[in-house]
C-alpha cells in the first residue's frame, strides 16, 4: 500500500510540473502572438513606405531623363522652351 501512495505522489508532483511547464509555455506562446504581431504591423508600415519613396524614386527618375545628363541639362531646357514657342506660335495661327 505504501507502494501504491508513493507512485501516486510521485504522479502528482508530475502533473503539478506539466501543469506549470504548460502555464510557462502558454505565457510564452501570448508574448510571441504579440511580438510577431507587432513584427506584420512594422513590416506591413515598411512596405507602405517603400511602395512611396520607389513611387518618388521613380518620377525622379522619369524628371532627370526628361531633363537629360548634367551636360545637356541646359541644352534640353532650351529644346523644351522652342517647342514651347513653337507651339504657342500655331495657336496663334490658328486662333486667326
Amino acid at each position: 500500500m505504501s507502494e501504491l501512495t508513493d507512485i501516486i505522489n510521485s504522479l502528482e508532483v508530475k502533473f503539478a510540473k506539466l501543469m506549470q511547464r504548460l502555464s510557462t509555455l502558454e505565457a510564452e506562446n501570448k508574448q510571441l502572438k504579440s511580438s510577431l504581431q507587432l513584427a506584420q504591423e512594422e513590416i506591413q508600415k515598411n512596405e507602405t513606405q517603400l511602395d512611396s519613396i520607389y513611387k518618388k524614386y521613380e518620377s525622379i527618375q522619369l524628371a532627370n531623363s526628361l531633363l537629360g545628363s548634367e551636360e545637356n541639362r541646359r541644352d534640353t531646357k532650351l529644346k523644351i522652351n522652342s517647342l514651347i514657342k513653337e507651339i504657342d506660335q500655331c495657336i496663334a495661327h490658328l486662333t486667326k
